[in-house]
């Protein structure tokens, strides 16, 4: 007699990081305005999202979607179980956060030499350097620090990517003082297997408990990386309400996998994420309908 399999996952939690109002509104061809901001960061947050990305303190001349973080982050109402995390790209970025009175910062880099030239206009080691001090003067003051890789699969410049360059990069910001990573397919390109590759190779040299999934759709392959990710013993996964978003710098690289459809996935699987689906299916009609524009999430439409 053939034993039964054992269950595939070791924990019904998952943690969500809700990164619509900064890495998929950044990415829309239109923004709302800091008012439609607030309001679906107040959504989500009522919706049972725990982690809201809300914003970035990046030069508005690049980014002008998010010139208003500021005032964003000032308006907010108070919700002290909600954690938003800003990014920040340097030592200004920093200074700008805390005195808007942020309580965590995200950082970013590349594991692809390509990307990082494009996206911040500096080698891998050069953006290594300009972190040092924001993470460890952040640290001094108390925030708490989340790192981001992005193109850990492939790059729109360079290829495919070495996995043993993501390693590296992920051991790194750990050893700074990052209490997480988050590892980015930005063109979507992962597939199951190579997710499952990936996270053996980190898993043999950091805890996975420390690393975050974050997945584009470009090739329809979301959803499936997150199930590698959970089958490998991840636990948290960046997504977007309404499957906003995109990449500038990565030609046809299509929005984050949706909120929605991950928490009804994560539902069908017995496991607990503490979102409320309906609530927010209905914030993904909320955004959509703001920015004019139908949403990306299939279990969004299927409820709507």
């Amino acid at each position: 007699m053939i034993a039964p399999a054992r269950p595939a996952f070791s924990s019904d939690s998952v943690r969500l990081v809700e990164v619509g109002p900064r890495d998929g509104l950044q990415n829309e061809k239109s923004y709302p305005a800091t008012d439609v901001k607030i309001e679906l960061i107040t959504r989500l947050a009522a919706a049972g999202m725990a982690t809201i990305e809300a914003g970035s303190f990046v030069s508005p001349r690049r980014v002008p979607a998010m010139a208003d973080t500021g005032d964003v982050m000032r308006r907010l109402p108070i919700m002290p179980d909600v954690s938003l995390p800003v990014l920040v790209p340097n030592m200004r970025g920093l200074e700008q956060a805390m005195l808007a009175g942020c309580r965590e910062i995200a950082v970013f880099l590349s594991a692809s030499e390509g990307f990082s030239q494009r996206n911040i206009q500096c080698s891998i080691q050069e953006s290594r350097a300009r972190y040092i001090d924001v993470i460890d003067a952040a640290l001094v003051a108390g925030l708490r620090v989340r790192g981001y890789i992005s193109c850990v699969v492939r790059c729109p410049y360079d290829g495919d990517v070495p996995i043993d360059k993501v390693v590296q990069v992920a051991q790194w910001l750990l050893e700074r003082g990052c209490y997480e990573v988050s590892l980015g397919d930005t063109i979507g390109a992962g597939t199951p297997a190579h997710i499952r590759a990936l996270l053996q190779a980190c898993a043999a040299t950091m805890p996975v408990t420390q690393l975050a999934g974050h997945f584009h759709d470009t090739y329809g392959m979301a959803v499936a990386n997150v199930v590698a990710a959970l089958e490998s013993g991840v636990r948290v996964f960046d997504t977007s309400v309404a499957g906003l978003g995109g990449c500038p710098y990565a030609k046809g690289a299509s929005g984050n996998v949706a909120s929605e459809d991950v928490v009804y996935l994560l539902r069908g699987l017995g496991m607990q994420t503490g979102v409320d689906l309906p609530a927010l299916v209905e914030t993904g009609a909320f955004i959509s309908q703001a920015l004019g524009r139908a949403t990306a999430s299939a279990v969004g439409r299927a409820l709507s």
